[in-house]
């Protein structure tokens, strides 16, 4: 028994399996003699509602969560070259992909019996928002074992158990000062001089294009992941309403089928006491009909003995 083993399985189990779960495999880990792997089970944290809500959504789409965190990459890189208006429509999709997956969450958490309320919801975008923003929370979401939620605002972040997490931005290199030539090597270096800083220019300018052509490929690719990410997003809300639609359905009919099922029970059990009742005048008929039989093999006796007895009498 490895503890990276045991907390991927604690951590996907529903929040209310977690502590039966941990106390099992603590006391396995104990009974085969390994204490401090039992201790360090028992310390494992219940994840919150949130949380487990976000490894939920990790563990069944893991390559949506990867391409959000290098998206997050993608869009740092990319910020840093864009314009103001570049920048909003980037940050409206960096929101609807948020949003989507959030989504996603609710819908997958839902499916497992516990819905998620809006002030969860809340938390695990805060989370999605934190994945995206610092590589650190990107890898601690991706572990799929959080256990409270993440959120980044004003360059912080933080997840329970973890350092702070700080978007830390590279310094800025200031420009070592040059040393200005003296009148004669000017003019002996003039020609030099130029060549030189025309290779330059055709350098920076070339430069200058490559990083312009790096930068609308990752804004492509970065609006094409979060395309996907809110196609697919809708894709899971269309099934979930259809889900929705066949439940009730179902729920339809099956109050019919109950409705009808009390019908039948009140025609049968009218007919069993129809049925008894037949029953007991057929009995009654039968006793009736048994009595009128005797009656009538009386009634023949008695004529045969008055005929006999009327032949007697003129015989004699």
């Amino acid at each position: 028994m490895e503890l990276e083993d045991v907390a991927d399985e604690l951590y996907r189990v529903p929040p209310e399996e977690f502590i039966a779960l941990r106390k099992d495999r603590s006391d396995e880990a104990r009974a085969a003699g390994d204490r401090a792997l039992a201790k360090d089970i028992g310390t494992l944290p219940k994840p919150s509602a949130a949380a487990w809500a976000c490894n939920l959504l990790v563990r069944a789409h893991r390559a949506e969560i990867e391409e959000l965190v290098e998206l997050g990459n993608l869009l740092r890189e990319a910020q840093q070259n864009l314009a103001g208006s570049e920048l909003k429509v980037l940050d409206v999709q960096r929101r609807r992909l948020v949003a989507a997956l959030t989504q996603q969450a609710r819908t997958l958490a839902h499916q497992e019996g516990h819905p998620v309320s809006t002030s969860v919801a809340a938390q695990v975008e805060d989370t999605l928002r934190a994945a995206m923003s610092d590589p650190e929370a990107g890898e601690a979401l991706l572990s799929g074992r959080l256990t409270s939620p993440m959120s980044f605002s004003g360059g912080l972040g933080t997840t329970s158990g973890r350092p702070d997490l700080r978007l830390v931005r590279s310094p800025r290199t200031e420009p070592v000062p040059r040393r200005e030539p003296t009148t004669a090597a000017r003019q002996q270096g003039k020609t030099s001089a130029d060549e030189r800083r025309e290779a330059r220019q055709r350098a920076a300018e070339e430069a200058r294009r490559a990083e312009e052509e790096r930068r609308r490929r990752a804004l492509a690719e970065a609006r094409q992941a979060a395309d996907d990410a809110i196609r697919m997003a809708d894709e899971a809300r269309e099934a979930a309403a259809e889900e929705a639609r066949q439940v009730e359905e179902l729920n339809r009919r099956r109050t019919d089928l109950e409705a009808r099922v009390t019908e039948l029970a009140d025609e049968l059990a009218e007919a069993e006491r129809a049925a008894a009742e037949a029953a007991a005048r057929v009995k009654s008929a039968e006793r009736r009909r048994k009595a009128a039989d005797r009656e009538a093999a009386d009634a023949e006796a008695a004529r045969n003995r008055a005929v006999a007895h009327a032949e007697d009498l003129a015989e004699g």
